[in-house]
């Protein structure tokens, strides 16, 4: 439109998925920069990945388990060049839309985006059930916020997975072979049926 920048007009869409980007990007037109995340942009930090600093506090779960259970999240190699692209379209619009699924984890990567991504412009959560261009466009007339408990629950069950996984995985390797893992599901299933 005559008169406003690229900035006010262009708006950014998120959702995790290329299949979904291209889909959604058909139905909302100019205006719109449809990318993915691809999943997950950020998660807990291996201990080789935690800074000397932190080492003392994260360095073996990722997860400071003496101050509350405060994650520590990194930027996985595999995404820092999705997330600079993220960064390069945001730099560029004036909204950001989280289209991510809806659900804990998609909830989840919601927040993580807007974590890595540290946008100054209004950001609106997009959720939608279908991909049809009435959903995508009722999806865009009813935005929300992140939900933070729904983040809250997926945070909490994947430094669960860490604590569990890291602490049993390595008696399974010790009595049973290497190689195995220990989930918090996996184990207490196993635990029934034997």
């Amino acid at each position: 439109m005559k008169g406003e920048s690229m900035t006010e007009q262009n708006k950014l869409v998120i959702v995790e998925s290329p299949t979904k980007a291209r889909k959604i990007g058909g139905y909302l037109g100019s205006g719109y920069t449809v990318m993915a995340s691809v999943g997950h942009i950020r998660d807990l930090a291996q201990p080789s990945q935690v800074p000397a600093a932190k080492k003392a506090d994260f360095g073996k779960f990722g997860v400071d388990v003496n101050n509350g259970f405060e994650p520590y999240y990194v930027v996985g190699a595999d995404k820092k060049k999705t997330v600079s692209d993220l960064k390069a379209a945001l730099a560029k619009s004036g909204e950001l839309f989280l289209a991510t699924d809806e659900d804990r984890e998609g909830e989840a990567i919601a927040w993580h985006l807007v974590q890595a991504l540290k946008p100054k412009v209004p950001v609106k959560r997009m959720v939608f059930h279908e991909i049809t261009k009435p959903a995508i466009q009722a999806s865009l007339a009813n935005t929300r916020d992140v939900d933070d408990h729904m983040v809250d629950a997926q945070e909490t069950r994947r430094v669960l997975d860490r604590l569990y996984g890291y602490e049993l995985s390595p008696v399974l390797w010790r009595k049973v072979g290497p190689g195995l893992s220990a989930g918090r599901v996996q184990s207490v299933a196993t635990r029934l049926i034997v």
